[in-house]
Order: C-alpha cells, then sequence, then structure tokens
C-alpha cells in the first residue's frame, strides 16, 4: 500500500527555503515541490507512461499557486488516464501554436514576394562580373 503523504500547506511552501542541494517536497498523486539550492521552487509531478518513469512540469512557485499545481496534476492525471502522454501533449500545442502564429495572413502574403526578392539577389550575383566564377569563364 502507498505510503500516506500529508498534503502540502501554503504556508509550507512559501516557507520553503534553498539548501545546499535539491530537495522536493511531497504534496501526494506524484505532485511535488522542488526547491533549488538558489531559492527557486517549481511544481513537478512524477508518473510513468509506457513503462517509463517521466516528469512533468507545471512552473514556478508563486507564479503558480499550490491550487493551480493541483489542479493542473488533476489534469495531467486525466490524460494519463485516457491513455495520453501530458508532456508530450504539451510539447505538441505548444508546436501548433508556433505553427499557427507564423501562419497568419501577413506572413504567408509576403513568402512569394521574399521568394523573389532572394531568387533576383542570387541571380545577380551569379552574372556580376566581379564575382569569381564570371572571371574565370572570361
Amino acid at each position: 500500500m502507498p505510503k500516506q503523504i500529508v498534503p502540502l500547506t501554503e504556508l509550507q511552501v512559501r516557507r520553503a527555503k534553498g539548501s545546499d542541494r535539491p530537495y522536493k517536497l511531497a504534496d501526494g498523486k506524484g505532485l511535488y515541490l522542488q526547491v533549488m539550492p538558489n531559492g527557486a521552487r517549481y511544481w513537478r509531478m512524477k508518473y510513468r507512461f509506457d513503462g517509463k518513469e517521466k516528469v512533468a512540469s507545471f512552473g514556478v512557485y508563486p507564479e503558480v499557486t499550490l491550487a493551480e499545481a493541483r489542479d493542473a496534476c488533476l489534469a495531467a492525471r486525466k490524460q494519463l488516464s485516457t491513455g495520453i502522454d501530458p508532456s508530450a501533449y504539451k510539447h505538441e500545442a505548444k508546436r501548433v501554436r508556433a505553427l499557427v502564429a507564423a501562419s497568419t495572413f501577413e506572413i504567408v502574403a509576403r513568402e512569394p514576394h521574399q521568394l523573389a526578392v532572394m531568387f533576383r539577389r542570387n541571380l545577380r550575383e551569379r552574372i556580376s562580373p566581379t564575382s569569381r566564377s564570371a572571371a574565370v569563364v572570361r
């Protein structure tokens, strides 16, 4: 039977200070606060997916509160129960957001113009009499 862990309190999280080595404060269900030697506090969740141990990161305290970290942990556990790797899902969502941001109308509209400019510049360099390849041919 798993060891019963007393959930963290906001006061314990606030008072966590850095020591000479990183240490963890467990909250339960895989969620823990990792306290670094410089005093930074990171919310993480340890889990297993496809037989491998993995770690999901939820942010830095105090930007992510204890309640928000618990909500994120619950959402990640729901993804695990449906067979989705939370870390891979997060990375894929980030990639899709970057792709959508790069596909705005202005960027897509400017692309043919940029290609034409690059082509003309390349053509000019090839034809230019000062280039080495043109000097060798003459």
